[in-house]
């Protein structure tokens, strides 16, 4: 079974060949049982692969595929690196996708233009995403990386006829170059000071090399946290993602829960080696993520757009992985990782449902009273919505986040600060999404419905808000059972996160000023957004209008961005427009003209002339020849 471990990236580009190249002549059920099937089978390939796997002794298989190139001393092979950390991406990946797909089937039902090309695109953003979890390689790695990038442009801008969604695609295909950037740039440096790229070798020769805290360690993993942090947007290349919602709501879901904005967590963990030699740079990630979890949550607080509080929610999600990372609990990151992609793609469908139903309605103060009118909705949103503010014992969200809080608290790279941040995540992230469940779906209906959604969007709903409510039971804390399924898995592929012994009441104690935080921010949101709505009004309006307009600006980082760099460079080309550089191909474009014009003349047509002309070019070339023996 792991000899077709090709086959899992392979089936999702199998199906985009398919549905690009024929996929508009075909019949909406073949694209759909094709864009579906393709996912659909990889996931299942994966959980063969999975138990068989697990049930073997090895912690790594490598399957060498073919030769890329061998040149100036660099081979690199094409070739799949399956561990427990890949193993877990896949498995997530796969299944969310697979999902999605489904999903998809209902809420494009409606597109009259482009069903097959979304399908397609789909399957080439799963295939790339694959690549870049099983890659064995750094530069297959970057393969996938840019696949994902380009998928997203490409997604996001699906509705290209509208130029607001063309810029969106624009502005995130720019931003995450920038990291890219910096990833290419550390991967020459890698291979300049190692002589490899091949991830195992990389990580071995470095740790041989290079002591900790060696500036060369320190510049690589600077980096390559430049790439992860343009691809999951932290500061400060956060400002894309917002922007990301204006393509379809089956897109923002596989954007922000299993693919592109998670490929920078897994870099980190990936690559861990590099950054535990470069302490500096593991208190960046750390101060990144605490920082980014603050800023984004308090602009969830103010959209109303109900797809947009889900977008900032997701960085501020990210910014919870970085600090986890940031901190060395690199268990309590992936975890945190797997539980997310399960709520918040449940969180992202649901809201597409109600927007679906609402006839393409996105702001929340226009709809109301939809917990009755769409129960299979209300009851799926709500398990993911308990989840993302991680309400105690029953959500996944709580378990995952609960690790996080207590490793940035105990882990010898951990600091009150960083838990004290956490901690104030917890409280807004509460706040917001109960803000978010109370005016969605509770107070008077705003907008009539259309339609309810089918089997075909409410399956996947109910599929993902189980897994929501199960996962987090694979790793609990000691007060809560002690189970440690998750990071006896990841304990194969990366380092154990060592804890400080602190007294034994401690722990407990946090987990209750946590669990006090978490349901003092859902009753805040149901004070004010149930028994005094008209409160909020009067705040934004009043004292707290500036502090509004900059959170919903998203803290003026676009504007800044906007004066600061977009409006100069748009005026040096402007003023540069008629550069010397351009006289220099216009004067070769005339010399070349004029010689054009030169030789006509000598197409007469008379053949003595040609004869002619033949024989005192001979005659010449001869003399040349002899002149130069």
């Amino acid at each position: 079974m792991l000899n077709l471990l090709w086959l899992v990236p392979a089936l999702p580009f199998a199906g985009f060949l398919i549905l690009a190249l024929r996929g508009s002549r075909m019949p909406r059920v073949l694209v759909s049982l094709i864009g579906c099937g393709s996912v659909g089978l990889a996931a299942l390939l994966s959980l063969g692969i999975a138990v068989t796997f697990l049930s073997g002794s090895a912690d790594v298989f490598e399957q060498k595929l073919w030769t890329w190139f061998d040149v100036g001393g660099l081979t690199l092979t094409l070739g799949l690196h399956l561990d427990t950390l890949s193993l877990l991406m896949m498995m997530v990946v796969t299944w969310v996708a697979f999902l999605i797909h489904v999903y998809s089937t209902g809420f494009m039902a409606e597109e009259e233009d482009g069903f097959s090309r979304f399908f397609a695109y789909l399957n080439l953003f799963v295939g790339a995403m694959l690549v870049l979890v099983l890659a064995d390689s750094l530069p297959m790695l970057l393969l996938g990386w840019e696949g994902v990038g380009l998928c997203s442009y490409l997604l996001i801008g699906f509705w290209y006829r509208d130029p607001v969604n063309g810029l969106a695609a624009r502005k995130a295909f720019v931003v995450t170059r920038i990291g890219d950037t910096a990833l290419m740039v550390g991967l020459f440096l890698l291979f300049q000071q190692l002589g490899t790229l091949d991830i195992g070798e990389v990580l071995r020769v470095a740790g041989e090399r290079w002591k900790s805290g060696d500036p060369m360690a320190v510049t690589a993993a600077a980096l390559i946290l430049g790439g992860a942090v343009g691809k999951s947007a932290q500061l400060p290349l956060q400002t894309w993602l917002p922007d990301a919602m204006a393509g379809p709501t089956p897109v923002s879901a596989l954007v922000h829960a299993a693919t592109m904005v998670t490929a920078g967590v897994y870099l980190i963990a990936r690559m861990h080696g590099i950054f535990l030699l470069a302490p500096v740079v593991m208190t960046i990630v750390a101060v990144i993520g605490a920082t980014t979890m603050l800023l984004a949550g308090c602009s969830a607080l103010v959209q109303h757009d109900l797809k947009r509080v889900l977008a900032y929610s997701t960085i501020s999600q990210l910014g919870y992985m970085f600090l986890a990372l940031g901190v060395g609990a690199w268990t309590a990151a992936m975890f945190h990782f797997m539980t997310h992609a399960f709520f918040k793609a449940l969180l992202f469908l649901a809201a597409g449902a109600v927007i679906h139903a609402l006839h393409h309605e996105h702001d929340m103060f226009k709809m109301g009273g939809l917990r009755k009118r769409l129960p299979v909705v209300f009851w799926t949103f709500l398990i993911g919505a308990a989840s993302l503010a991680a309400l105690p014992l029953v959500t996944s969200g709580f378990y995952s986040k609960e690790l996080i809080l207590w490793s940035a608290w105990a882990s010898p790279q951990g600091h009150p600060v960083f838990w004290a941040a956490g901690v104030t995540g917890a409280f807004i992230t509460a706040l917001y999404t109960g803000r978010m469940v109370f005016v969605t779906f509770f107070g008077a209906a705003r907008t009539s419905i259309g339609h309810a959604p089918g089997k075909s969007m409410t399956v996947p709903l109910c599929v993902l808000a189980a897994l929501s409510t199960v996962a987090g039971f694979l790793e609990t804390p000691h007060t809560l059972g002690h189970v440690h399924m998750l990071s006896d898995l990841l304990g194969r592929s990366l380092p154990a996160s060592s804890f400080e012994e602190p007294s034994a009441h401690v722990e407990p104690m946090l987990q209750i000023v946590a669990v006090a935080i978490v349901l003092a921010g859902v009753g805040l949101a149901w004070w004010l957004y149930v028994k005094s709505p008209r409160l909020p009004e009067r705040i934004a309006s009043g004292v707290g209008a500036p502090i509004r307009k900059w959170w919903l600006a998203g803290w003026g980082f676009d504007a800044l961005y906007d004066r600061v760099f977009v409006r100069p460079l748009i005026a040096l080309a402007k003023w540069n427009c008629r550069d010397f550089i351009d006289s220099i191909y216009e004067g070769l474009a005339q010399v070349f003209f004029l010689a054009h014009v030169l030789l006509s003349h000598t197409q007469t047509g008379r053949l003595r002339w040609y004869a002619a002309g033949i024989s005192v070019g001979t005659s010449i070339l001869l003399l040349i020849a002899l002149l130069l023996r």
